[in-house]
């Protein structure tokens, strides 16, 4: 494989390139999905393919080939050169990359159970199970389970002399339980609303026992049907770690990334409140808020050994003590704000896209809270949320508003009755500046979300986030009703 590389770096510099990366990612991948007792979708696939980067008069090219010969890679190059020359007419300044050592090594994302060597006979029996324990609950209308299982190597060089080998193995899962009357319809989802991924092998699926928790999601599907409605006003609210886990992805993971604060990255999903001038001035939350950007965790959805422009893995603090401090960077956007070195966070979806700057492992540190039920006794009154329902939030991801699949009443310090459709909504910095409480580190879990998208064309990225549940003090939450 790495011959392949050499072929092409060599190929790019001979065409002009002063820098040139390439990479050549093998990928497998296994899709289950079952409604109620039958399989509903199963895709089993394989690809392979190489991109060529390269900077060529000052300007960035990219360009990619599924064929492997040594025609079609000399081609490949060539494009990416052409692709940067042109480029670089138009660009006002030269790309400029920050220094990184020329890295040799070999990386393998934690597992002990290749999923690709379980039986899909033992995969389905798994999700069947769960599925039948939900249809036995009186009320549930519909049951859905999921197992998803990709593996990716991914072999990197560049003209600086890096050689990378890069192994990741990434498995989720989930079940739903739906219910519904003649008047309402609702569902629960475990562990979370669009599935929990981890780099993981088929351990972590054994490890979420999905048949285990199918009648404690489907009893609180039926009895969301009857539910009274979650309350209008302003409302001390803990958020449970997998809906703040998504808080986190969409109010500080995408306006911390700094194409988007620079506004180099617009047009998909919007820009960032972030601006540079605020880095070390906003008091994004209060003191206990604490937001690390971390692709060093072992076993979540965002970690790496390196980014795919070869900057080893890092934790950089975006949020420190509530104070706004830090980006989601590059080798050529760190030096625009005085950085040094990159933050690791170049990423591409596969090898047919070119990497930009993408969410590692964005996450709340933990408190001193506590246990979730220490937490709630503190509480007194109030409400708990948890697991995603819909989310909204503007351009500069400033304004948001989310809804929940459920809600408790916190009443004398003890969770009470079930609330169907909460919701809240705020301003991110004065939402981030009522947190007053953070449950401790045996709360805390990191959130897999394998579905972000960004760019365009568009790229689907995974990212993690680690949460554990936080108190926010007088929340505006709920619908006014008319």
């Amino acid at each position: 494989m790495f011959d392949l590389l050499e072929l092409a770096l060599d190929a790019a510099k001979q065409f002009g390139a002063t820098y040139a990366d390439a990479r050549l990612i093998e990928q497998e991948s296994e899709l289950i999905q079952t409604k109620n007792l039958a399989v509903s979708l199963f895709n089993r696939g394989d690809n392979i393919g190489l991109g060529i980067r390269v900077i060529a008069d000052g300007g960035w090219g990219f360009a990619s080939t599924q064929k492997l010969t040594k025609k079609a890679i000399i081609n490949c190059a060539k494009r990416a050169v052409e692709v940067a020359k042109a480029s670089g007419t138009v660009m006002k300044n030269p790309v400029l990359l920050a220094s990184e050592p020329a890295w040799n090594a070999t990386w393998v994302s934690p597992h002990l159970i290749d999923p690709f060597t379980v039986s899909v006979e033992d995969k389905l029996e798994v999700l069947m199970a769960a599925a039948k324990t939900m249809l036995a609950v009186k009320g549930v209308t519909l049951a859905q389970g999921m197992l998803h299982f990709i593996r990716d190597d991914k072999f990197f060089a560049n003209s600086e002399g890096c050689r990378l080998r890069q192994t990741s193995i990434r498995t989720g899962c989930m079940i739903e339980a739906n219910s519904s009357n003649s008047e309402d319809r609702q569902r629960r989802s475990y562990p979370c609303a669009f599935g929990q991924y981890e780099q993981a092998g088929y351990e972590m699926v054994q490890k979420w026992d999905l048949p285990g928790h199918a009648e404690q999601i489907a009893q609180e599907a039926v009895a969301l049907l009857t539910a009274p409605l979650c309350p209008q006003g302003e409302v001390d609210t803990i958020i449970g770690s997998s809906q703040l886990g998504l808080q986190i992805h969409e109010s500080m993971g995408h306006p911390s990334e700094l194409d988007r604060a620079l506004g180099q990255e617009i047009n998909f999903a919007g820009a960032s409140f972030l601006t540079p001038d605020q880095r070390g001035q906003l008091r994004y939350g209060s003191e206990i808020v604490n937001l690390v950007a971390d692709a060093t965790t072992p076993g979540a959805l965002g970690s790496f050994g390196f980014d795919d422009e070869g900057v080893a893995a890092q934790c950089t603090y975006l949020v420190r003590n509530g104070l706004f401090e830090g980006y989601l960077s590059s080798r050529d956007t760190a030096h625009l704000i005085g950085l040094d070195r990159s933050g690791g966070a170049m990423r591409a979806e596969s090898w047919n896209f070119a990497p930009i700057i993408r969410m590692t492992n964005i996450s709340l540190l933990p408190g001193s809270a506590g246990s979730l039920e220490n937490l709630i006794s503190d509480t007194g009154d109030g409400l708990f949320m948890e697991t995603n329902k819909s989310w909204s939030i503007d351009s500069m991801r400033y304004n948001f508003q989310f809804s929940t699949e459920i809600a408790w009443k916190i009443k004398k310090g003890k969770r009470s009755e079930i609330l169907k459709n909460p919701s809240y909504s705020g301003i991110t910095p004065v939402f981030w500046n009522t947190c007053d409480a953070i449950c401790d580190n045996s709360e805390n879990t990191y959130w897999g979300t394998p579905n972000c998208g960004k760019g365009q064309p568009m790229q689907v990225m995974w990212t993690g986030h680690g949460a554990s549940p936080a108190r926010f003090r007088k929340l505006t939450v709920g619908i006014a009703q008319s």
